[in-house]
Protein backbone atom coordinates (compact mmCIF):
# COMPACT_ATOMS: atom_id res chain seq x y z
CA UNK A 1 0.00 0.00 0.00
CA UNK A 2 1.29 3.42 -0.93
CA UNK A 3 1.84 5.95 1.88
CA UNK A 4 -0.72 8.72 1.66
CA UNK A 5 0.20 11.63 3.95
CA UNK A 6 -3.18 13.31 3.28
CA UNK A 7 -5.05 10.45 5.02
CA UNK A 8 -2.83 10.72 8.07
CA UNK A 9 -3.22 14.48 8.15
CA UNK A 10 -7.02 14.07 8.17
CA UNK A 11 -6.77 11.55 11.04
CA UNK A 12 -4.57 13.91 13.07
CA UNK A 13 -6.95 16.83 12.44
CA UNK A 14 -9.90 14.62 13.44
CA UNK A 15 -8.20 13.64 16.68
CA UNK A 16 -7.36 17.24 17.58
CA UNK A 17 -10.85 18.38 16.66
CA UNK A 18 -12.47 15.67 18.77
CA UNK A 19 -10.17 16.49 21.70
CA UNK A 20 -10.82 20.22 21.44
CA UNK A 21 -14.58 19.74 21.26
CA UNK A 22 -14.67 17.48 24.28
CA UNK A 23 -12.70 19.76 26.55
CA UNK A 24 -10.23 17.00 27.37
CA UNK A 25 -12.84 14.28 27.84
CA UNK A 26 -10.99 12.15 25.28
CA UNK A 27 -7.94 11.76 27.49
CA UNK A 28 -7.10 8.09 27.69
CA UNK A 29 -8.37 7.35 24.20
CA UNK A 30 -6.43 6.33 21.11
CA UNK A 31 -7.36 6.78 17.45
CA UNK A 32 -8.18 4.02 14.97
CA UNK A 33 -8.62 4.56 11.22
CA UNK A 34 -9.87 1.89 8.84
CA UNK A 35 -7.25 0.67 6.34
CA UNK A 36 -9.27 2.16 3.46
CA UNK A 37 -9.50 5.54 5.23
CA UNK A 38 -13.29 5.42 5.23
CA UNK A 39 -14.01 5.71 8.95
CA UNK A 40 -12.28 6.40 12.26
CA UNK A 41 -13.03 6.16 15.97
CA UNK A 42 -11.41 6.41 19.37
CA UNK A 43 -10.90 3.48 21.74
CA UNK A 44 -9.60 3.29 25.33
CA UNK A 45 -5.85 3.30 25.83
CA UNK A 46 -4.56 -0.09 26.86
CA UNK A 47 -7.18 -2.06 25.01
CA UNK A 48 -6.02 -4.66 22.53
CA UNK A 49 -7.49 -5.75 19.24
CA UNK A 50 -8.48 -9.38 18.78
CA UNK A 51 -9.72 -11.34 15.79
CA UNK A 52 -12.67 -13.69 15.98
CA UNK A 53 -13.24 -15.88 12.95
CA UNK A 54 -16.70 -15.11 11.56
CA UNK A 55 -17.23 -12.40 14.18
CA UNK A 56 -17.42 -8.63 14.05
CA UNK A 57 -15.15 -6.66 11.72
CA UNK A 58 -13.34 -5.17 14.72
CA UNK A 59 -13.13 -6.23 18.37
CA UNK A 60 -11.12 -4.57 21.13
CA UNK A 61 -11.10 -5.51 24.80
CA UNK A 62 -9.50 -4.25 27.97
CA UNK A 63 -6.55 -6.37 29.12
CA UNK A 64 -7.37 -5.83 32.80
CA UNK A 65 -11.18 -5.95 32.65
CA UNK A 66 -11.61 -8.41 29.80
CA UNK A 67 -15.41 -8.10 29.98
CA UNK A 68 -15.08 -4.52 28.67
CA UNK A 69 -15.39 -4.76 24.91
CA UNK A 70 -15.79 -2.71 21.77
CA UNK A 71 -17.05 -4.13 18.49
CA UNK A 72 -17.87 -2.98 14.99
CA UNK A 73 -20.24 -5.05 12.88
CA UNK A 74 -20.41 -4.16 9.20
CA UNK A 75 -23.34 -5.36 7.06
CA UNK A 76 -24.45 -4.70 3.52
CA UNK A 77 -27.84 -3.08 2.99
CA UNK A 78 -29.71 -1.82 -0.04
CA UNK A 79 -27.83 1.23 -1.40
CA UNK A 80 -31.14 3.08 -1.78
CA UNK A 81 -32.09 2.82 1.90
CA UNK A 82 -31.26 5.27 4.66
CA UNK A 83 -31.37 4.74 8.41
CA UNK A 84 -34.65 6.55 8.98
CA UNK A 85 -36.37 4.20 6.50
CA UNK A 86 -35.52 1.34 8.88
CA UNK A 87 -37.55 3.06 11.61
CA UNK A 88 -37.17 5.40 14.54
CA UNK A 89 -34.28 4.99 16.99
CA UNK A 90 -36.57 3.04 19.34
CA UNK A 91 -37.78 0.76 16.51
CA UNK A 92 -34.23 0.06 15.29
CA UNK A 93 -33.07 -0.53 18.88
CA UNK A 94 -35.90 -3.01 19.43
CA UNK A 95 -35.18 -4.76 16.12
CA UNK A 96 -31.56 -5.24 17.22
CA UNK A 97 -32.79 -6.78 20.47
CA UNK A 98 -35.27 -9.10 18.74
CA UNK A 99 -33.04 -10.25 15.87
CA UNK A 100 -29.44 -9.96 17.11
CA UNK A 101 -28.91 -9.39 20.83
CA UNK A 102 -31.67 -11.51 22.37
CA UNK A 103 -33.67 -13.49 19.82
CA UNK A 104 -36.34 -15.87 21.11
CA UNK A 105 -34.81 -18.93 22.71
CA UNK A 106 -31.46 -17.24 23.47
CA UNK A 107 -32.13 -17.06 27.21
CA UNK A 108 -31.08 -13.41 27.18
CA UNK A 109 -33.04 -10.53 28.61
CA UNK A 110 -32.42 -7.03 27.26
CA UNK A 111 -33.91 -3.63 28.08
CA UNK A 112 -33.58 -0.67 25.72
CA UNK A 113 -32.78 2.16 28.18
CA UNK A 114 -32.40 5.03 25.71
CA UNK A 115 -32.57 5.62 21.97
CA UNK A 116 -31.89 8.90 20.24
CA UNK A 117 -31.04 10.36 16.86
CA UNK A 118 -27.82 12.32 16.31
CA UNK A 119 -26.45 14.02 13.20
CA UNK A 120 -22.73 14.26 12.48
CA UNK A 121 -20.60 14.59 9.33
CA UNK A 122 -23.70 14.58 7.08
CA UNK A 123 -24.87 11.25 8.53
CA UNK A 124 -27.72 10.26 10.82
CA UNK A 125 -26.72 8.09 13.77
CA UNK A 126 -28.99 6.26 16.18
CA UNK A 127 -27.40 6.06 19.64
CA UNK A 128 -28.78 3.18 21.70
CA UNK A 129 -28.29 2.19 25.34
CA UNK A 130 -29.02 -1.30 26.66
CA UNK A 131 -29.06 -3.20 29.94
CA UNK A 132 -28.51 -6.90 29.35
CA UNK A 133 -28.88 -10.07 31.39
CA UNK A 134 -26.84 -12.70 29.61
CA UNK A 135 -27.20 -15.92 31.60
CA UNK A 136 -27.09 -14.08 34.97
CA UNK A 137 -24.26 -11.79 33.84
CA UNK A 138 -25.49 -8.21 33.92
CA UNK A 139 -24.03 -5.85 31.32
CA UNK A 140 -24.53 -2.31 30.16
CA UNK A 141 -23.82 -1.35 26.54
CA UNK A 142 -24.14 1.61 24.25
CA UNK A 143 -24.09 1.47 20.50
CA UNK A 144 -24.46 3.66 17.48
CA UNK A 145 -25.99 2.58 14.19
CA UNK A 146 -25.37 4.41 10.90
CA UNK A 147 -25.66 3.71 7.17
CA UNK A 148 -23.07 4.91 4.67
CA UNK A 149 -23.07 4.00 0.96
CA UNK A 150 -25.06 0.81 1.30
CA UNK A 151 -23.25 -0.36 4.43
CA UNK A 152 -24.77 -0.59 7.91
CA UNK A 153 -22.30 0.01 10.75
CA UNK A 154 -23.14 -1.08 14.30
CA UNK A 155 -20.48 0.19 16.70
CA UNK A 156 -20.85 -0.86 20.35
CA UNK A 157 -18.98 -0.73 23.65
CA UNK A 158 -19.96 -2.27 26.97
CA UNK A 159 -19.00 -3.62 30.36
CA UNK A 160 -20.44 -5.38 33.40
CA UNK A 161 -23.19 -3.40 35.11
CA UNK A 162 -21.14 -2.91 38.29
CA UNK A 163 -18.45 -0.98 36.36
CA UNK A 164 -20.84 1.09 34.25
CA UNK A 165 -20.81 4.24 36.39
CA UNK A 166 -17.00 4.34 36.22
CA UNK A 167 -16.80 4.20 32.41
CA UNK A 168 -20.08 5.54 31.02
CA UNK A 169 -18.73 9.02 30.14
CA UNK A 170 -15.66 7.60 28.41
CA UNK A 171 -17.76 5.02 26.55
CA UNK A 172 -20.11 7.78 25.37
CA UNK A 173 -17.09 9.63 23.95
CA UNK A 174 -16.00 6.45 22.19
CA UNK A 175 -19.44 5.96 20.60
CA UNK A 176 -19.72 9.58 19.51
CA UNK A 177 -16.21 9.48 18.01
CA UNK A 178 -17.24 7.07 15.24
CA UNK A 179 -17.14 9.15 12.07
CA UNK A 180 -16.62 8.98 8.34
CA UNK A 181 -13.57 10.53 6.71
CA UNK A 182 -14.51 10.11 3.04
Amino acid sequence: MKFNPFKYLILIILCFTLSACSGGLNAGLEAYQSPDGRYAFLYPTGWTRVKVEGGPEIIYHDLINSNETLSLVVSDVNKEIDLEQLGSPIEVGQTLIDKVIAPKGSGRSVELVDAKKRESSNHIFYDLEYKLNLNEQYRHEIATVVIDRGTLYTFAVGTNEDRWNKVDAMFSNVIESFNFLI
